[in-house]
């Protein structure tokens, strides 16, 4: 499997497919963090084209294997900006369930069904991928109820499988700043899955 690095170089160059390659590679994972931001899947969605589109148009110089660092640190900008776009309209009302269309109830589920399926698809019973399935909703209801700076530091982590260095220039901060972020965010979210009957080892 081509690299990052090998991708990028080869879209530069000319071979459009090769961006195709890494949209495929990190749609749902970018998607997934920036959604952890904004409390908003269709925004999310947005954003994630946004963020691609940026590299793809403008081609920026990236260091050799930082392109997923690169997207995260893109994707973060534009959903603090949007999160600042919010707060400056100053939306008092909360959205209720009349407020959801019937395109977004048939969107919803049809996530939960591929989602079923894909745990079935990696060799889970049907009772083994409803718990875990149901185990993941949980996880993300309780990360939903912590800090959000201990939210994304943990999703960058975790959730992207980028490294505490990469994590800390997404966030523009140090070392010893991320680590207590992670080791906060940690405790803290411990606490939320024990409420729920889970424990912190079983995630």
């Amino acid at each position: 499997m081509s690299t990052d690095d090998e991708l990028y170089n080869r879209y530069v160059n000319g071979e459009r497919h090769a961006g195709d390659e890494l949209l495929l590679r990190y749609d749902n994972m970018l998607v997934a963090y920036i959604n952890s931001l904004v409390g908003n899947l269709y925004d999310a969605e947005d954003l994630m084209i946004e963020s691609f589109t940026a590299i793809f148009a403008d081609k920026p110089k990236i260091n050799p294997g930082n392109f997923k660092a690169y997207l995260f640190r893109i994707a973060h900008n534009k959903a603090c900006k949007l999160l600042k776009h919010r707060n400056r309209l100053k939306l008092v009302t909360m959205p209720n369930e009349t407020d959801i269309t019937d395109d977004e109830q048939i969107s919803a589920a049809a996530r939960e069904e591929t989602r079923a399926e894909t745990l079935i698809a990696k060799g889970l019973t049907p009772e083994e991928a409803i718990w875990n399935d149901e185990r993941n909703k949980i996880l993300h209801q309780c990360l939903e109820r912590i800090a959000p700076q201990y939210r994304e530091a943990l999703w960058l982590l975790y959730g992207t499988g980028l490294s505490h260095e990469q994590a800390a220039k997404i966030l523009g901060c140090n070392r010893k700043r991320i680590n207590n972020l992670i080791t906060n965010g940690k405790i803290r979210l411990r606490s939320e899955l024990e409420k729920e009957g889970i424990a912190y080892e079983d995630i």
